[in-house]
């Protein structure tokens, strides 16, 4: 029996690769247990700089395994939600690779991560109420954080289907690319991000996602609180240095 993630390290980068390439890569139990396990290597990994999400065959993921709901199988895990991470994304940065299709828990899966890359004939939705379900793993609370709230109602209300230039232009994509291209330029943001500071991506990550919560009144000092010990760190003086040098910094993540 194939392995439902597979997994490839090289460079600072985590490549996870959903492999249900002929159940259009749906995610089951099994496969959330799978990408737990990955998320969980790839925050503890210090070799590791940035994960990278993808599916074989085609397809980015069809959204759960109706199969396996309809036997009585969730694929949820306590304090983690839907394939294993959607409710506790890792502190490392991720990409989405998205060819094909990302729909449901497969787009909802896109918006748990950080950054997102897609062909130009992916699609993405919330086809959820034509199945009497509901988007419940992220399409219903971060959706209408990321897009006109309208826009949001309309995808969960009506099931529709957007193609990648129209989630480019409501900033669900950092980048659409020819057929086929999304892993390779996924990499290649992946390379540029793990070519920085650890420790500042890191915190940058941190504070953007939990500055969301904050008051205008704690704003300044939480952002403080995180980020006066990277001015004081290791890394900042070699950055600071390298700089001078006009040479690669060597970082240590101190």
């Amino acid at each position: 029996m194939d392995e439902p993630v597979l997994l490839h390290a090289e460079e600072g980068i985590l490549t996870i690769t959903l492999n249900r390439p002929r159940a259009r890569n749906a995610v089951d139990l099994p496969t959330a247990h799978a990408l737990a396990a990955a998320m969980d290597l790839l925050d503890s990994d210090p070799t590791l700089r940035v994960g990278i999400l993808t599916g074989a065959g085609g397809t980015f993921c069809a959204g759960m395994d109706l199969k396996g709901f309809l036997g009585g199988e969730m694929p949820m895990l306590p304090g983690r939600g839907f394939a294993g991470f959607v409710e506790r994304p890792p502190r490392t940065p991720l990409i989405a690779a998205v060819e094909g299709y990302a729909l449901a828990g497969g787009f909802e899966i896109v918006l748990a991560c950080d950054l997102a890359v897609a062909a130009d004939d992916a699609q993405f939705g919330l086809p959820e109420t034509r199945r009497g379900l509901v988007a419940a793993a992220g399409g219903l609370v971060r959706l209408p954080r990321m897009v006109p709230y309208r826009i949001a109602l309309e995808l969960a209300l009506t099931g529709a289907t957007i193609d990648a230039r129209r989630a480019y232009e409501l900033g669900l994509l950092n980048r659409v690319v020819g057929s086929g291209g999304a892993l390779a330029t996924a990499r290649e943001l992946a390379h540029t991000i793990a070519a920085n500071g650890p420790l500042a991506v890191a915190t940058s990550k941190r504070v953007m996602r939990d500055s969301l919560g904050w008051s205008d009144a704690e704003l300044w000092e939480r952002q403080h609180e995180e980020t006066a010990p990277i001015f004081a760190s290791d890394d900042a003086r070699e950055g600071a240095a390298a700089f001078a040098e006009r040479r690669a910094p060597a970082w240590q993540g101190r």
